[in-house]
């Protein structure tokens, strides 16, 4: 038969295998998990290449269509510079034209009416609001 200090070796070295065996399986999962982690690094990598060479060639693209667009700015700039010119040479050339035959008919207008007899006035009836 077995002494008391036998029986407990016997146990505690039953948990140590037990122990053994657990810690054993975690560092197989463990294992595991570090190769399906370095596979999925990995497959990122090859994937992550080729999309950075896409972002890159986008943004080059974005930038050649920035610098066409800020050239086609500044022609609309320029022509709406000339456009204001032309309204202010055109403003110029008719308005003040405009003004003195305005200025010429009225003051015509005046002395017409200055050299015709006066007709007597009709008496009309105020109107009341």
């Amino acid at each position: 038969m077995l002494t008391a200090g036998e029986v407990a070796g016997l146990i505690a070295a039953t948990g140590w295998i037990v122990l053994v065996c657990v810690l054993a399986m975690v560092l197989v999962k463990l294992a595991k998990l570090l190769t399906e982690t370095t596979k999925a690094v990995s497959d990122l990598n090859n994937r992550l290449t080729p999309l950075l060479d896409d972002l890159s060639v986008t943004v080059n693209e974005t930038n050649r269509q920035l610098i066409a667009v800020e050239a086609i700015a500044k022609d609309v700039k320029q022509v709406s510079g000339h456009a204001a010119k032309l309204s202010a040479v055109t403003q110029t050339v008719f308005t003040g034209p405009l003004i003195k035959v305005s200025s010429l008919t009225h003051g015509v207008r005046r002395a017409i009416e200055a050299r015709r007899p006066a007709r007597p006035r009709s008496r009309q009836p105020r109107r009341t609001r």
